[in-house]
């Protein structure tokens, strides 16, 4: 399976005005507060009036981040990427695991549930590592901004937009580790939901089980 092509996900340029080195404590930071502006709401209480549409953007947003988190954790736990791509990956990592804590902890039982991965061996080659991330992260920002006209709560908006700058941070650093500017165009597209959930279906990434090929040692799966 080739990895997602990030020309095909960013065709109007990178994100405006990004920086393309971010220390960890910087990164880490922003996901800390994006996550706190989620668990600083009265979950329970809250959680039980969502309307629907604000749940299925939330829940569209959960597996986008589940997809991330287990991408990055993936490639942490192979310990087949090192140097600086092995320390973004356990960087994000970490942050996309808040992000779907946080999501988790927001919706409750209305909360999708995590599917099965098979990453077919990207995580684990350097190469393919950094492009699908950069995909992965260009998607994630344009998925989001997809949706912030459906929201309905000013809460949640305030939410998904605090998560939305750190998804821009975590593409520019893909990028600038990629070898690709961070920004180039002074403007970004949104991407509509059906073509985001299309893009991802043909990865062949979510899979009901693992695949594993009978000449070639089994990769981590998420």
């Amino acid at each position: 399976m080739t990895p997602l092509d990030p020309a095909a996900l960013d065709r109007d340029g990178a994100l405006e005005e990004t920086r393309a080195k971010l220390t960890r404590v910087q990164l880490l930071g922003a996901g800390l507060t994006a996550t706190g502006a989620l668990l600083a709401l009265p979950r329970r209480a809250w959680a039980a009036q969502l309307s629907r549409t604000d749940t299925d953007v939330l829940n569209y947003a959960l597996a986008l981040e589940y997809l991330q988190a287990a991408f990055y954790t993936e490639s942490e736990r192979s310990k087949a990427i090192t140097g600086k791509a092995g320390q973004a990956a356990k960087t994000v990592g970490a942050v996309e695991r808040a992000h779907v804590a946080a999501f988790l902890d927001l919706l409750g039982k209305k909360a999708i549930k995590r599917p099965r991965f098979d990453f077919q061996g990207v995580t684990e080659d350097k190469r393919d590592f950094l492009k699908t991330a950069v995909a992965f992260e260009d998607l994630a920002v344009a998925a989001y901004k997809g949706q912030a006209i459906r929201i309905e709560s000013p809460a949640v908006i305030s939410a998904a937009l605090g998560i939305h700058t750190v998804e821009a941070r975590h593409a520019a650093w893909m990028r600038h580790l990629n070898g690709i500017q961070p920004a180039v165009a002074a403007f970004d597209e949104p991407e509509g939901k059906k073509q985001v959930l299309k893009l991802v279906d043909e990865t062949g990434f979510i899979v009901t089980a693992p695949r594993v090929k009978a000449k070639r040692k089994p990769g981590y799966t998420g």
